[in-house]
């Protein structure tokens, strides 16, 4: 009962517990859980491994897919629940995108995206102070007053709009996601939002099974994506691009390769001409998971060389603090931290707390 208890309050807390979803016993529903304790003893108890005699548990405690047995662990999981009738543990870009039938919970349910997270404290070694473009209408001629501490925060939410485009196979979503730098310090010229990106998107996401050096292939996806700052010139900053994705796991790591190509637009009224030079053309996502803690870094570059080679990296490491709650610290390095800053070289340092993670 107390089971039962734990597993219904991590379903509301997920927002999956409607007529037209799978009932919060059904494994199905563990995966829309966001807490990892939550969504662990969800699995435990809809598979009965909570039930184990502790001769199948390692030091008392449940084999975990970050054993160097993992694999042979998750072979005989599947071998045992293919008997069962019950399906193994999702992975985590299953978890994440429903992509095996058994993982699928149905149309607009508001799912977790990119990191949400608030840094209060968000500095640079270099402020933009004034933003300029190609485009003459677009670059700032007076110096704006900013200070080189600030604060940050980001929102980031995806909802499945049509679940099995081709019969089966593709899952169309719908993310958005919204980020901030908050002059929030700047007293004397009344605290202002220094720069808001926002970036709405489509994207028809397929499961795949191949292998490649080790790695798991288990998602592709075509999307279309807009960004931009909301503003007028001269700081208005914007584009349109069309985006793939390649996702990659193994147990601990998740990768997301992401070429894309810009939509063209004409030059007298583009706001950022060379934006592919500085934010680049592609870009990949390593995610890591150990023992609680999530480690992220992104490296992206413009795939050219010579004066048009430009590039930057991020890294992030998340890790409990209490409850849902974890810590999150990000450094970039490179160019286009944001759009206002897309081709302005920079290194910038945030501490902060973070509610939703990359996995």
């Amino acid at each position: 009962m107390k089971h039962r208890a734990l597993l219904l309050a991590g379903c509301l807390a997920a927002g999956i517990c409607h007529a037209q979803n799978p009932d919060p016993m059904d494994i199905r529903a563990c995966t829309a859980i966001e807490s990892d304790a939550l969504r662990l003893a969800c699995y435990d108890h809809a598979t009965g491994r909570d039930q184990l005699p502790a001769a199948q548990k390692r030091n008392g405690q449940p084999v975990t897919a970050d054993d160097g047995v993992f694999a042979h662990d998750r072979q005989a999981g599947a071998a045992a629940a293919a008997k069962s009738g019950v399906s193994p543990p999702l992975s985590l870009l299953d978890s994440r995108w429903e992509l095996s039938p058994e993982s699928k919970l149905g149309t607009f349910n508001l799912r977790g995206y990119k990191p949400v997270y608030a840094l209060p404290l968000f500095a640079t070694s270099h402020q933009n102070t004034e933003p300029e473009s190609p485009n003459p209408d677009n670059t700032v001629r007076t110096p704006q007053q900013l200070q080189n501490v600030e604060g940050k925060f980001q929102l980031s939410l995806k909802t499945k709009l049509w679940q099995g485009v081709f019969g089966d196979a593709g899952d169309l979503w719908l993310g958005y996601t919204q980020s901030s730098r908050w002059q929030v310090y700047n007293a004397r010229v009344s605290r202002p939002f220094r720069e808001t990106d926002y970036e709405p998107e489509a994207l028809l996401v397929f499961d795949t099974h191949y292998r490649v050096l080790g790695w798991e292939g288990r998602l592709f996806g075509i999307g279309i994506d807009h960004q931009s700052n909301g503003r007028s010139n001269p700081l208005s900053r914007s584009w349109n691009r069309v985006i793939a994705d390649f996702g990659f796991e193994r147990p601990g790591w998740t990768v997301i390769v992401r070429p894309w190509w810009r939509i063209p637009e004409a030059r007298s009224t583009d706001d950022n001409p060379d934006i592919s030079d500085y934010i680049g053309r592609a870009d990949m996502q390593i995610v890591r998971e150990w023992h609680g803690q999530e480690f992220g870094m992104m490296l992206r570059h413009s795939l050219r060389g010579g004066s048009h080679s430009h590039g930057a990296a991020r890294f992030t490491w998340s890790f409990p603090v209490a409850g849902n709650l974890r810590g999150y610290m990000e450094l970039f390095k490179g160019y286009g931290e944001s759009l206002i800053d897309y081709n302005h070289n920079a290194t910038y340092l945030g501490v902060g707390v973070s509610l939703l993670d990359w996995y």
